[in-house]
């Protein structure tokens, strides 16, 4: 049975503590994370969390249309000073020919050192490499009664899937 973390995002600021808890994990330096979720379900709302968490400066916008979106981390906490994280963002939501993948260069991306974060997986499930740890994210049927931000309430998994997803686990059970 594979690890799994299973809890609840009652509004923005528990996706802001989830993001820095994992940012603070030097495994992620170099893994692989997917995000699974329906539209809307708050994928890319994490994933700006965690890269402001890691460091990353300016604009960060969601990869819908370009598949893919680099950042880089300058100061980030789990590099070496001076040495920068190398973040790709993919969002595979409307890939459809597992040729793109090739002409895309992104076997050559997934081979190199640095951060993925991948929405969408299933869509490039038959070319996607190992994966870390899968991220599914999902509204709650059932927030609390008491919550102003109902709307915004989630049911969070985090399963790991590698020794590098065990290592990622334990920083946010910690």
């Amino acid at each position: 049975m594979l690890p799994v973390w299973e809890g609840h995002w009652r509004h923005e600021d528990d996706t802001l503590a989830f993001a820095r808890r994992l940012a603070t994990c030097p495994a992620l330096a170099h893994a692989t994370l997917t995000l699974q979720g329906d539209l809307g379900a708050g994928k890319t709302t994490f994933v700006r969390h965690l890269l402001r968490a890691l460091g990353v400066r300016g604009r960060i916008k969601s990869p819908t249309y370009a598949v893919v979106e680099p950042h880089s981390a300058i100061d980030c906490p789990l590099m070496p000073a001076g040495e920068p994280l190398s973040i790709w963002h993919f969002d595979f939501y409307r890939f459809s020919d597992p040729r793109e993948w090739e002409d895309a260069g992104f076997r050559e991306l997934f081979a190199s050192p640095g951060l993925k974060l991948v929405e969408w997986p299933e869509h490039a499930a038959t070319t996607l490499p190992a994966v870390d740890a899968a991220i599914n994210i999902q509204p709650d049927d059932m927030p609390p009664a008491s919550s102003a931000d109902a709307d915004s309430a989630r049911r969070v998994s985090f399963t790991a899937l590698t020794p590098t997803g065990r290592l990622l686990l334990a920083a946010l059970q910690a």
